[in-house]
């Protein structure tokens, strides 16, 4: 299902979403929670190649069984209640901030997007199947910064994601600081 933007919602928020019959080509972004604070640059990447594809974009975020379980007893007070990992996934800060951000550029160029959460022991592994899944055109993920030596450092979770992806995939790196 691909959701699209409209103007009279507040930007990144669920009610912001409505379904379209779109099919357009798929940028896939996975975030997770380490991204938080490169959230403005992977909307910004994302935003610019999804507009330069005329694709629409899928956030992601995958969750580990038990951050799953974590987050469901954090959140429901019910211990039957157990939510689908869509439904969790816009409470996740990354999630709702890299949506919000997203909203205008993708207004802007006409584009759409939507919201994926899954649940999976692999997180590169759960991408990779999005990805799949999707039939994704690009997956951009974002990273550690360089070393000194202009070396990219990845964590396993995107060194997996860039070897085993079905389409290319576009590496955002951590600004100064990180």
């Amino acid at each position: 299902m691909t959701e699209s933007l409209r103007d009279d919602r507040a930007p990144g928020s669920p009610s912001d979403l409505e379904t379209a019959d779109d099919h357009r080509d798929t940028v896939l972004v996975p975030v997770g929670l380490s991204d938080d604070h490169r959230v403005e640059t992977l909307a910004d990447t994302a935003a610019e190649v999804a507009g330069m594809m005329q694709a629409s974009v899928r956030v992601l975020h995958v969750f580990t069984p038990e951050r799953y379980e974590r987050t469901v007893e954090s959140l429901y007070r019910d211990p039957d209640c157990r939510p689908p990992a869509d439904e969790m996934v816009r409470r996740v800060d990354p999630v709702r901030e890299l949506t919000a951000e997203l909203a205008p550029a993708l207004r802007s160029w006409g584009m759409t997007m939507d919201v994926e959460g899954r649940v999976g022991e692999s997180v590169s592994d759960e991408v990779v199947a999005a990805a799949r899944a999707a039939d994704a055109k690009r997956i951009i993920v974002g990273g550690r910064r360089r070393t000194p030596v202009g070396k990219a450092v990845f964590g396993s979770t995107v060194q997996d994601v860039l070897l085993d992806a079905p389409c290319p995939v576009t590496f955002v790196q951590d600004g100064p600081g990180y």
